[in-house]
């Protein structure tokens, strides 16, 4: 009996011991914590829901090791090429526009020896090389590289995917055309870029879609971002407007250069976002701005990066998310920007009085369709504008007329009361009703101009289709500085002459300062530019004469 009890206590050991490791599963990590401890936390949503063999890829995914193949798309618009490293674009250069010229000073001579010598030379002021977008060095992430941080799954810039063409033509097509790269990462999530072309606008549509491979949620955080590297050394000026420029919940936000050292996060509700210089624009507009935030910052060589990135995508297991955008890459064309209903041509900075500046820039495009010069468009709209004013012009000499001939009784006044500063302004006033004078009507005109000029400025100095428009021979760029300084010196000699035909009133100390007023703003005007210093010449000319005929008519 001894025996066959200890033989019976041998084998049911045996069995329950085959049983354990044959027939039950060892305990997953996590599952069941030991009496009084805490379980692990976790560092991100994604792994709460991912199963353990996901949830360890979490390094980010660069992809096979392959060469990277460019992928050329020509539109009649622009010439882009993209790279399957990153399914990002290496170049996009606008073939409308050109670079500007670096030695225009001395390209400028042959034109003014063929207007004196009749010379066939022909002047430049721009160059032959379409303007480029892209500024990236070699090594660097390219812009519109999609990346997934804080995913199940992150996939780096330098993820190689594969495109479905070799190359896109659309010089002649009428219709969209499309492009997919699609990548596969782990063997856990396939990923496709889809970018559509419109051969006749600088508009893109972008689609990323994310299939799950398995059969577990995946969580994945798509960031779309815009690179761009600086020169540190370029001085950039007050109206260079070059750097991060976003819409958040329709206010402009603009981050200057020089004072971005850190990461920065606006948002949500980012409208659209991307970097801008003074006339052109790399600009993404999400499907659901709501959800978007904005991430930009500056890297040690001297890159910036702007990036948006909006919630967490839950894919489940077999199915897939789609994120969608507008991308607008181009020139800062205000009827072009408007179309895209997002408030993207807010990217073009009108000043406070924009409510004038627009309806200046459109009536100057209105005139170019039947003046195919804008310098000749601007005199008319100086000219126009003169007659607009022309009322106000005439009360305005009437009254320093008028007020030139009471002075000597003012001097008496001041002199009388000089130590009585409440009764010389009553006295002084009593003199202006017995004269049936206005003291401000000699001033309120000029104010009322102010704001005008003001809107008419910004819209000349930043309306792109001023750029490399000629006038005539030697000023070939409205929008840039006259080289020679002809014109704001013809301006300044205008404005002293203007000066004179003033009537003089009030302090004669006063009086003499403001013969320097004209060489002050000459100063200012010298690298104004030629556009807005035609305007104020032609505004001093027609000044000239409506004061000339003032004069004259007063006088009979």
């Amino acid at each position: 009996m001894d025996k066959r009890t200890l033989l019976a206590i041998v084998l049911s050991v045996a069995v329950l011991l085959l049983y354990q490791m044959f027939f039950v599963k060892p305990p997953q990590p996590g599952q069941a914590p030991a009496p009084g401890t805490e379980p692990a936390k976790t560092e991100t949503i994604a792994e709460q829901i991912v199963p353990q063999r996901v949830a360890a890829a979490r390094k980010p995914v660069a992809g096979k090791q392959q060469p990277a193949q460019d992928v050329k798309v020509e539109t009649p618009l622009y010439t882009a090429v993209f790279s399957t490293r990153g399914a990002s674009l290496k170049s996009f250069k606008l073939k409308n526009y050109q670079q500007d010229c670096v030695k225009c000073a001395d390209d400028i001579y042959p034109a003014i020896k063929r207007f004196i010598f009749g010379s066939k030379e022909q002047a430049h002021i721009k160059s032959d090389a379409p303007v480029e977008l892209v500024s990236i060095e070699e090594g660097l992430p390219h812009p519109l590289a999609v990346t997934f941080p804080e995913s199940s799954v992150e996939i780096s810039a330098e993820a190689m995917f594969e495109a479905d063409a070799a190359s896109l033509n659309l010089l002649n097509a009428k219709e969209k055309k499309r492009l997919v790269f699609s990548g596969v990462y782990d063997g856990v999530i396939k990923v496709e870029k889809i970018f559509i072309f419109d051969p006749e606008k600088y508009t893109i549509e972008l689609d990323v879609k994310m299939y799950n491979l398995t059969g577990a949620p995946l969580v994945q955080v798509p960031k779309l971002s815009w690179h761009q590297a600086i020169d540190p050394q370029k001085d950039f000026g007050r109206y260079d407007k070059e750097g991060p420029v976003m819409s958040v919940g329709g206010s402009i936000e603009r981050l200057e250069l020089k004072k971005l050292e850190k990461e920065k996060i606006l948002g949500p509700n980012i409208l659209w976002s991307g970097f801008e210089s003074k006339y052109f624009i790399a600009s993404f507009i999400p499907e659901n701005p709501s959800l978007m935030s904005a991430i930009v910052n500056r890297g040690a060589d001297n890159l910036i990066s702007v990036g948006i990135t909006g919630q967490k995508e839950i894919i489940p297991g077999r199915q897939s998310a789609v994120v969608s955008y507008s991308l607008f890459l181009g020139p800062k064309q205000h009827n072009e920007l408007k179309e895209l209903g997002v408030g993207l041509e807010k990217a073009i900075d009108f000043g406070i009085f924009k409510w004038l500046a627009i309806p200046f820039l459109l009536f100057l495009n209105f005139l170019y369709t039947f003046i195919p010069n804008y310098g000749v468009a601007i005199i008319v709209l100086t000219i126009l504008i003169k007659l607009i004013f022309w009322p106000l012009g005439n009360i305005s000499y009437k009254s320093m007329k008028e007020m030139q001939k009471i002075q000597p009784k003012i001097n008496e006044l001041r002199q009388k009361y000089k130590n009585d500063q409440a009764k010389l302004g009553q006295e002084t006033m009593a003199l202006y009703r017995s004269h049936k004078i206005n003291p401000l009507s000699g001033c309120l005109p000029i104010l009322i101009q102010l704001p005008v000029f003001i809107g008419l400025f910004n819209a000349l100095l930043y309306a792109i289709e001023l750029r490399h428009s000629p006038l005539f021979f030697w000023i070939q760029d409205l929008s840039a500085k006259d080289p020679y300084y002809i014109t704001p010196i013809l301006m300044g000699i205008t404005q002293f002459i203007q000066q004179k035909m003033t009537p003089t009133m009030g302090d004669p100390m006063m009086a003499k300062m403001m013969l320097f007023m004209p060489v002050v703003l000459t100063i200012f005007f010298l690298n104004f530019p030629s556009g807005l210093v035609i305007y104020w010449l032609f505004n001093n000319i027609l000044s000239i004469g409506q004061q000339f005929y003032i004069n004259k008519k007063l006088a009979n």
